[in-house]
């Protein structure tokens, strides 16, 4: 079932697939700090460095900062846009470790 939001993706969405793969969060063992812009974005923390994860709404400190619009970022999660066709022409941009936002596709996707 498609996400309407972001918001629903990190207060519903992404606590589930945490709980239930604790071995990959263990294995990404990374933060990441996500800026969403325009309407329904916003700013979430997902910190993967603690056994099951934990995801903070608002600003925060992340190893690695995803910052996108809103709306693609919701098309990505969705599967209408590709993750890496999205970053190859700009929609999304990555600052820090570029190796920790390729796991990321282990979580979200």
């Amino acid at each position: 079932m498609p996400i309407a939001s972001a918001a629903e993706f990190f207060e519903q969405r992404l606590p589930k697939r945490l709980r239930d793969k604790p071995e990959v969060v263990a294995k990404i063992g990374a933060s990441y700090k996500f800026v969403l812009q325009g309407d329904a974005g916003g700013t979430w923390v997902v910190d993967l460095t603690t056994p099951g994860g934990k995801i903070t709404a608002g600003d925060g400190a992340g190893g690695c900062v995803i910052t996108m619009a809103a709306v693609d970022f919701v098309d990505v999660i969705n599967g209408v846009i590709n993750a890496q066709m999205a970053f190859m022409t700009g929609k999304l941009k990555v600052a820090g470790d570029i190796g920790q936002a390729l796991k990321l596709q282990h979580i979200l996707g």
